[in-house]
């Protein structure tokens, strides 16, 4: 009688929590999921429509705006300075890419890979951007977006963050400056050095590729800053 009556309470409870749904399977995990990219993609559209928008009005602004020369040539000095504007150089791509699912450990002496050992975090991405910046990059961009000084290279999960737009490895973060010095720098970075040993041992990808001239971008999202209020 003690069985049954646990195992009815058991089918009430499952009845009770499924309410006619199938509960082995999370189906709100993929509505997320869809969620996330489509909000993505949406910003993307935002984004695009922002920069056309933002042209015209320069475009608009240039024919009069009182200015004197000196005062455009100061204004153009801080738009390429703020990332805003297009900057063109030798530049080079480095690609940081997750290690095969099956990765073993490659050199005697290491432990067998956990799961957090084999794919790319936020400190691995931010790590190359540093190293770019202190080697002197005159400009950076992560995946086909332009970083300026309040860009936050954020990571959850598996994915990336950048400026409202999501990205799944392989991650390319493209610098332009002395491809010499970039390259020093990504030697010289402690934090680099580390990551380079996941890169020899399980297979993390790295991949630092010598591109020639290229043309990055300017920055065309929002500059103005924004920050949390309390309610009144």
């Amino acid at each position: 009688m003690a069985v049954f009556a646990l195992a009815g309470l058991i089918f009430f409870t499952s009845f009770n929590t499924a309410k006619g749904t199938n509960i082995r399977t999370d189906t709100s995990l993929l509505k997320l999921s869809d969620l996330i990219q489509e909000r993505s993609h949406k910003n993307k559209e935002l984004d695009d429509s922002s920069a056309s928008l933002r042209r015209d009005i320069e475009s608009l602004a240039e024919r009069d705006d009182g200015s004197t020369k000196a005062q455009d040539e100061k204004l153009t000095a801080l738009e390429k300075k703020a990332g805003t504007q297009q900057v063109k150089g030798t530049a080079i791509t480095v690609t940081l890419n997750d290690a095969p699912p099956n990765a073993t450990a490659k050199l005697p002496g290491y432990p067998e890979p956990q799961p957090d050992y084999l794919v790319i975090h936020q400190q691995d991405l931010q790590a190359v951007v540093n190293a770019l910046w202190q080697g002197g990059a005159r400009g950076i961009k992560v995946m086909d977006q332009r970083l300026i000084s309040t860009s936050a290279v954020r990571c959850v999960g598996n994915t990336l963050i950048l400026q409202g737009r999501v990205y799944s490895p392989p991650y390319k973060i493209t610098a332009v400056g002395d491809p010499d010095k970039l390259n020093r720098a990504l030697s010289d970075s402690k934090a680099i050095q580390n990551y380079m040993v996941y890169v020899n041992v399980y297979g993390l990808g790295w991949k630092v590729t010598q591109d020639g001239t290229v043309t990055l971008p300017g920055y065309s999202g929002t500059v103005d800053l924004h920050y949390a209020q309390p309610v009144q």
